[in-house]
């Protein structure tokens, strides 16, 4: 019997809650790190430069391994069921 992730994308769910694990403490800490330093841009600017840092951390930094952590937890699951 083979344990592989099931095909295709994640349900819905999975991503939001995944997407929120990544966006809010990444946003969290860039505010906190950054804060002194762009409070003195305006809040368009600001918010361009974290949106910035964010997306790309999220997307090329923590979506990956959230994925993979995500197909072992379900193998894992999986696993135990049978």
């Amino acid at each position: 019997m083979s344990h592989t992730a099931p095909a295709g994308p994640p349900p819905k769910h999975h991503m939001a809650l995944m997407i929120w694990m990544a966006v809010f403490p990444t946003l969290t800490v860039l505010e906190l790190l950054l804060h002194d330093r762009l409070q003195r841009l305006p809040m368009v600017l600001r918010t361009l430069v974290l949106s910035a840092i964010v997306v790309l951390t999220v997307v090329y930094v923590l979506m990956p391994r959230l994925q993979v952590a995500r197909v072992r937890l379900l193998a894992r699951v999986s696993r135990r069921r049978n």
